[in-house]
């Protein structure tokens, strides 16, 4: 490695740290001075609190990097030209490409850091600050902590919905189960106070089955036990009741994939799970952006403006980016257009300032 790329590399990485030590500090600050109050009225503990935030931490670090990136670049850039070391760099023979790839290779490396995080640790940290917040700290109980999931799950011509799974003792509670025809007329209806999985189904438990005729008379029977075969895993439900915006990337397609397989629409989590690919390389498109946005004549005012340019830019993204998202989860745009389209317009942008910089 080159005695520059050496040099660029560890005043860009000097720079970029900080910028993210600070963005996360004051994210952290804010949200604990925001909680804390609430939670202590709950009767939490200090250690409850801590690991809390600590928790939540990988899901700061994911939101704040792009941005921190943004900013360390233009900073970078910005500092070197104030010392006169880009025009030495630029006198010597040294390109824009090769003052700019060691900090795009240090942007790709941090997106493909994220992509990881993401994947493997953010989820984790999520569904463990989840817990701490409902159970822990609120004691809303376990059982609360994941009412939120109504799950429904369709198999052949019976489509079942239950209010709640416990993944402590594997069993689904307040369930109702549609038995229909193949033009889905509902020809019986089972409702259930309880179900635990049994060999190739579930076991219904304090059954009430109703069925109809062409005349329009119901009739019920009831029972303590009643077999039913529907082919939905505990493993599937554990995944269900995790909240969708914390899956990572695999377990999300497998909770699409099965969505699709049971004929519901999947417009809303395919966006986002394009978009589970796409966000992580914000980072390395902003980078892309700031290199030659912050060599242009004027971009190099100081500190104070670099700090103010980059939050400006990184706030557009976010903004154009979420309201992309939003359309795409809303049918009104292709779902993969709508997770790529913001870093498409940045690096356009990277593009142009990169064909205009001057020299």
């Amino acid at each position: 490695m080159k005695i520059l790329s050496r040099y660029l590399i560890k005043t860009y990485l000097a720079i970029t740290s900080t910028c993210l030590a600070a963005f996360v500090s004051i994210y952290l600050v804010i949200d604990f001075l925001e909680r804390y109050a609430k939670f202590s009225r709950a009767g939490a503990a200090n250690s409850d609190i801590f690991l809390y935030f600590i928790c939540k931490t990988p899901e700061i670090l994911f939101q704040t990097t792009p941005m921190a990136v943004l900013m360390g670049t233009i900073l970078t850039i910005g500092t070197l030209s104030k010392n006169s070391e880009i025009t030495a760099m630029r006198s010597s023979g040294a390109s824009l490409l090769q003052i700019g790839k060691p900090l795009l290779a240090i942007a790709t490396t941090i997106s493909l850091s994220l992509l990881f995080m993401q994947e493997f640790i953010t989820p984790l940290a999520n569904e463990k600050m989840n817990y701490l917040e409902e159970v822990v700290i609120k004691k809303n109980g376990k059982a609360a902590f994941f009412r939120r999931n109504n799950i429904w799950h369709k198999n052949d011509n019976l489509i079942l919905q239950a209010k709640l799974f416990n993944p402590d003792t594997s069993t689904l509670s307040g369930i109702t189960i549609w038995e229909t025809d193949k033009g889905t007329k509902p020809l019986a209806r089972t409702d259930a106070t309880s179900a635990t999985p049994a060999q190739g189904g579930w076991q219904l438990h304090e059954v009430t089955k109703r069925a109809f005729t062409a005349s329009g008379v119901v009739q019920s029977n009831v029972q303590e036990y009643m077999f039913v075969k529907i082919d939905l895993g505990t493993a599937d439900l554990k995944d269900a009741a995790q909240a969708v915006d914390d899956m990572g990337f695999t377990a999300l397609y497998r909770y699409v994939a099965n969505l699709r397989d049971n004929g519901f629409d999947t417009t809303p989590y395919i966006t986002l799970l394009h978009s589970k690919i796409s966000l992580p390389f914000a980072a390395v498109v902003m980078a892309f952006m700031g290199i030659p946005f912050s060599l242009r004549d004027g971009r190099s005012a100081g500190m104070g403006a670099g700090i103010v340019f980059s939050i400006m830019i990184g706030f557009s993204y976010f903004i154009i980016n979420s309201l992309l998202i939003s359309l795409g989860q809303a049918g009104a745009i292709y779902p993969l257009i709508a997770a790529w389209t913001a870093n498409i317009i940045f690096a356009a942008a990277g593009l142009w300032f990169t064909l205009t910089v001057d020299g």
